[in-house]
């Protein structure tokens, strides 16, 4: 397949607003365009993981990222969204609450644990099948997918900053310091990753996979979100930090693997290439440190701890069923297979 020139990356200018997908994101999208004049539903009769609650969901977070063209800033703090995003976000989260329950007995240290032994015969995973059998379109499409987290990656994670104390305070700082490239601009993480996706082929624009990305896409950028904007669940985001950093590294070193066996460039290996060994680090300073420090502070909050590595985990585990579905049966996981204008 031939790669076509991508568009470069847009400096400050939000994405327009994604097509709705069922009836509470049409609501949702139309009070942005006409606030005040339109209706919300209630999302009780709403899959937790369907894609119209979950665009819903993430059009409603993007407005303390990007925005939209065309939308107010000023709608960030409009109290009629606020009680709609509240509404979505229960019914989400009590889809996770009964989906993930966490016994009074587990520990965040057995937690991490589990998820940092690997099944002896490596079936089963994303980077797996990539590495192993995965065509430059299927790297293609995952990095389209992953994209509507890693260009903003490590921001969700920053609304802990201000929630932690001392050693976990400063753990969590030094952290996310390597993430928005230790003060150098062309090294931020998503800027890397931008770089990767030029690399092959893809568009670069912030949000420009939205319309394509299935529910099990947006449900693993919205919970970084979920847990994020609330004070209450500041443990919960930093077990989904730490699960995110333990499982990395090795997923990480496949991912470069395979980008090397299907002749992708250089900056296309470079990002995978560049979190083998940063979070490597990462996963130990994460471990003792920021959710060492975290308990250390707060013991009681170490279920919550445990509730986001499951979290995590869970609908992680529900995007690679959606994902390995599609390709072992030779199709795609993007929602539509013929876009007006393709990935690549």
């Amino acid at each position: 397949m031939n790669r076509s020139r991508p568009r470069q990356q847009s400096r400050h200018r939000p994405p327009p607003l994604p097509e709705p997908r069922g009836e509470l994101s049409e609501a949702v999208t139309a009070l942005l365009r006409r606030p005040g004049r339109v209706s919300i539903p209630s999302p009780a009769g709403c899959s937790p993981y369907g894609d119209d609650l979950q665009l819903a969901l993430y059009v409603l977070y993007e407005l303390h990222y990007q925005g939209f063209q065309g939308v107010s800033d000023a709608l960030e703090w409009d109290g009629a969204l606020l009680a709609c995003r509240g509404a979505i976000e229960e019914r989400f989260l009590g889809g996770l609450l009964r989906d993930v329950p966490v016994d009074g007995t587990d520990t965040a240290r057995r937690a991490l644990d589990e998820i940092q032994v690997e099944p002896a015969d490596g079936a089963g995973g994303v980077s797996h099948f990539l590495r192993d059998e995965g065509s430059l379109d299927h790297l293609r499409e995952y990095a389209a997918l992953r994209s509507l987290y890693h260009l903003k990656e490590a921001d969700p994670h920053a609304w802990v900053l201000p929630r932690l104390y001392g050693r976990a305070k400063a753990a969590m700082v030094a952290v996310e310091f390597d993430e928005f490239g230790a003060g150098r601009a062309d090294e931020i993480h998503a800027q890397l990753f931008a770089d990767l996706m030029a690399d092959l082929g893809l568009d670069t624009a912030y949000g420009r996979y939205v319309d394509e990305a299935p529910a099990e896409a947006l449900a693993t950028v919205n919970l970084m979100s979920l847990f994020g904007l609330h004070r209450a669940r500041r443990a919960a985001l930093v077990g989904h930090f730490a699960a995110v950093e333990v499982t990395s590294s090795p997923a990480s070193r496949r991912l470069a693997e395979a980008l090397r066996r299907v002749g992708a460039g250089p900056a296309a290996v470079r990002f995978y290439a560049e979190h083998v060994e940063a979070d490597a680090v990462h996963e130990q300073v994460v471990r003792h440190d920021v959710v060492g420090g975290l308990l250390e502070d707060e013991p009681h909050l170490e279920a919550d701890v445990v509730f986001g590595i499951r979290a995590t985990l869970h609908l992680e585990k529900r995007l690679a069923t959606r994902l390995l579905g599609a390709w072992r049966e030779g199709g795609t996981a993007l929602r539509r297979t013929r876009p007006p204008n393709p990935p690549w």
